[in-house]
């Protein structure tokens, strides 16, 4: 199966391949400034997003990246964006990233959900040997989820990138093997179940 484009529906979240149509809701949910404190581009200001999106584009028609667009399904609005990229079809390697979202559901269930659904595509239908994980070196809260993930840390690439503001990102690199995807998957859809209980209660 190719890794996209494609739609990714959950219990709380739909991925759907990122398209022009959806330019006013995401610009909408891009105006909340605190999503851009550790991005290396600040897509509040209308300009900077075109050229994301038109790169974005882009880089799904050359198969460089399958970008996607963030959908809470309970109200039926974007939240976010979230992507495969540094494809590596041949060797079956790819990382989950460039991921932003509303603060409005910072802390629930559509991260956990979202990136269930991308690492169970990756793997199960699409073949995924190793998959990656990406952030800046000073962003602890993002450190910390991925490893909630169950991703293991792998080291730091120094000097790699350089911020919107000028100054210099060391990214962190974390990995998922295929061989440690079952437990993960397990422990996260016990993750998204309690949420599901909990909405019924």
């Amino acid at each position: 199966m190719q890794l996209g484009p494609v739609t990714l529906d959950g219990t709380f979240v739909r991925l759907e391949p990122l398209r022009n149509d959806h330019r006013q809701a995401l610009i909408r949910t891009a105006q909340s400034v605190e999503i851009w404190s550790w991005m290396l581009s600040d897509l509040s200001v209308p300009e900077r997003f075109d050229a994301w999106l038109s790169h974005s584009l882009e880089d799904e028609r050359l198969g460089r990246a399958y970008p996607f667009v963030v959908i809470d399904k309970a109200c039926g609005q974007v939240v976010g964006s979230t992507r495969y990229l540094n494809i590596h079809e041949p060797d079956k390697g790819l990382e989950i990233g460039s991921t932003w979202y509303s603060p409005t559901v910072w802390g629930s269930v559509i991260n956990p959900e979202a990136k269930l659904l991308l690492m169970r595509h990756a793997f199960d239908q699409w073949g995924a040997i190793r998959l990656e994980y990406r952030t800046d070196h000073r962003n602890a809260h993002s450190q910390a989820a991925i490893r909630k993930l169950g991703a293991k840390y792998e080291g730091m690439l120094r000097n790699h990138r350089i911020r919107a503001d000028g100054t210099i990102r060391h990214t962190v690199v974390f990995s998922i093997t295929r061989e440690e995807w079952p437990d993960i998957q397990t422990r996260l859809q016990k993750r998204i179940d309690a949420y599901r209980q909990v909405d019924v209660l």
